[in-house]
Parts: structure tokens; sequence; C-alpha cells
């Protein structure tokens, strides 16, 4: 049975209709648990849309959906975020990108996995960095191999999230500069997977209708985080990572088939 008021233009043919309804509302609570958190919505989103799309459309649609769902964060956030980190990694998305657009190979999934885990673990419970790793050369690293790792495999939103944690106690300095930083990472993912063949045209409309799903549930988030104090959001935010953190390890696991 069709929905009249949903227009077969704005569901791709490899979807469902049940199927699509339940990813649109996916993006709302998924952005809302980013916003609120401060992490770990798009990586559950990915998870969900790695369910039922086609393997080669799930890492730039996600991409374009998080460019989307991160700018509207980062537009409700503006006034917290730190540009002095958002001038040096922006460079480094750069590098990054044009690094892996060059290369554009597979790389073997569980080394990756295993490194972004353990270091998300290192930077939520391990000693403090030093702080040099957090000036302009740190943060320019850190964007440019994070840049260059995401168009592989997409799930580098924790590490990021944990690095720029380091540098701000402030709950809406996180989640703002965090935002503002996985917009510019994701932003690149048009171009590098447009050169690559991917027909973006097709999936326009639903990721549009997303990125819109997506906003509602920022706004949501935010009101959730004024709720919050800046302890127990740090305290959540380091749970939240750990958990994902976690699922990296044990996909590691199983891709390198050591189970």
């Amino acid at each position: 049975m069709e929905v009249a008021f949903i227009p077969d233009y704005l569901i791709p043919e490899s979807l469902s209709l049940p199927v699509a309804l339940f990813l649109l509302a996916s993006s709302t609570i998924t952005s809302m648990i980013t916003a609120s958190l401060g992490a770990g919505g798009g990586v559950l989103l990915l998870v969900l849309m790695a369910t039922w799309m086609p393997p080669a459309a799930i890492i730039p649609v996600h991409g374009m959906i998080q460019l989307g769902s991160n700018f509207g964060r980062a537009t409700l956030t503006w006034r917290h975020v730190d540009w002095r980190v958002i001038a040096a990694f922006a460079p480094g998305v750069l590098v990054g990108a044009a690094l892996g657009a060059w290369l554009l190979v597979n790389l073997p999934a569980h080394i990756w996995q295993l490194t972004i885990a353990l270091f998300v673990l290192y930077l939520c419970w391990g000693p403090a960095l030093p702080k040099g790793a957090f000036g302009a050369p740190g943060v320019f690293l850190a964007s440019a191999l994070t840049s260059f790792v995401s168009l592989f495999v997409g799930a580098t939103g924790p590490l990021v999230a944990a690095f720029i944690k380091q540098i701000h106690a402030d709950r809406f300095k996180t989640v703002a500069t965090f935002a503002t930083a996985m917009t510019l990472q994701h932003a690149p993912k048009a171009l590098v997977f447009g050169i690559a063949g991917f027909v973006f045209l097709e999936w326009l409309p639903f990721i549009l209708a997303m990125i819109a799903c997506g906003f509602a549930g920022t706004w949501l988030g935010l009101r959730v985080l004024k709720s919050l104090s800046n302890r127990w959001f740090s305290l959540i935010f380091n749970l939240v990572l750990t958990a994902l953190a976690v699922r990296l390890l044990w996909q590691a696991s199983a891709s390198a088939g050591w189970w």
C-alpha cells in the first residue's frame, strides 16, 4: 500500500518505503543524540544505513547527510565555536582529502578500526596529551589523518570528538567545535566520490529529507544539552565514546578473523 503524500522520486529505488521512513526517523533521533551527548549519533546512523543500503552508497550518502546535519548543528551553536581550532583544522582537511582522493584504495578495515578504537579509549581515559599536541600543528595533523581515513571507513567522528573534548571542558564549545570540524571533514566527500563515479542525483531528495529530519533532532538535542552540567556531560560523553570504541574493537576482531 503506497502512502500518497510521499512522492516516489523522494525514495531511491533500492529502498522500500518502510525502510526510508525508518531511516528518516533515525536521522532525527541520532542527531538528537549527537547534539545532547556530543557524539554517537553519526556512527549509529551509519550502522542503520549499512543494514539496508547498497554498500557502494553507504559512505558517500552518509557523508552528505552528516555534512548537512553537522552544518545545522554548527549554525545553531556558532557562538560557541573555537575558531582557533577550526583555523588549524581546515587546512588538514584539504591535505587529508587530497591524499585520499589521490590514493582511493581499499585499506584493511581491521587496522583502522583497531587504531581508531585504541586512540579513542586513550583520549577518554588515559593521561592527558601534552599541551603542545593541541596547538596548531597537532590539530592540523589530527585533521589530516582523520580526513584521509574518513574517505574509506566513515567512522572517524569518535576520534575527532575525543580529540576536541581534550581541548575543551565546556559542553557547548565541545559540541559546537566538533560540529564545525565535521562539517569541514565531510564537505570534500561530494567532490571525491563524484569524481570516482558515484551518482548523487539519485539519492539527493532522500539526502535532503534526512538532513531536514536531522536538523529537527539537533534542535531537540540542544534543549537537552542545556539541562546537563559540564561534569555530567563529560562523563556521558566519555561513556558514549567508549561504547563506540568497544564496537570498533569488536568489528576489528571480526574483520581480521580473530574469532
